[in-house]
């Protein structure tokens, strides 16, 4: 199993994130972001977006990291990480949507202005941020993860959501009114297999 990834990426992290925690054996590919590397030909034909990460398990191929922690659920047939029914996999969506989206725009979006530099306006990325945060804060105060399920496991969705609500403080996103959240993030921090995402000394992290 390869994973083509980029240290720096958020998608990529929750993606070795899982495989870690499944225990499950692969290689890293670096992918050079800065050089471009995403955009040749030999890439694009592996995913036509240019977007890490892509998983090669064995000659399938599978881009988009939610897509991807999907498949590696049902894969190895983890109904913990990914109950099955319709009403605990439309909780746990609601979540990926929400990684997708929210998040997507919000905490990693102004991470990403802080890491290259970018002369931008980050004022309503860390708005959005907060919003979304003070959602999931309130979500947790109820519960031990994201999903609302009758089980102590956690999910996907909570993978989906780590790595980039545990790096905002690098786009100035400020987690210090969110105990549920931080206590959430110490909570995945101390799953077996859980592995970090590497820190830059940029924004509130500087």
């Amino acid at each position: 199993m390869k994973l083509y990834h980029h240290p720096l990426s958020g998608h990529v992290h929750r993606v070795r994130l899982l495989l870690s925690l499944l225990g499950l054996q692969h290689e890293l590919i670096t992918v050079d972001l800065l050089k471009g590397e995403h955009k040749t030909p030999e890439f694009l034909g592996l995913n036509s977006f240019g977007q890490l990460p892509v998983l090669d398990d064995d000659g399938v191929i599978v881009p988009d990291s939610n897509a991807i922690l999907v498949y590696l659920a049902r894969r190895e047939g983890r109904t913990d990480w990914l109950p099955q029914g319709a009403l605990a996999e439309a909780r746990v969506q609601r979540w990926l949507s929400v990684a997708a989206g929210e998040i997507a725009f919000g905490p990693a979006a102004a991470r990403v202005v802080q890491l290259f530099g970018r002369e931008v306006d980050t004022t309503d990325m860390i708005a959005r941020a907060h919003r979304i945060l003070s959602l999931i804060d309130a979500a947790l105060s109820s519960r031990p993860w994201v999903a609302e399920l009758d089980t102590d496991h956690p999910t996907i969705a909570d993978v989906a959501l780590y790595s980039y609500i545990a790096r905002a403080p690098e786009g100035n996103v400020d987690l210090s009114a969110y105990l549920n959240v931080q206590a959430w993030l110490a909570r995945i921090e101390a799953l077996p297999g859980f592995v970090p995402m590497v820190v830059s000394p940029v924004g509130l992290a500087a």
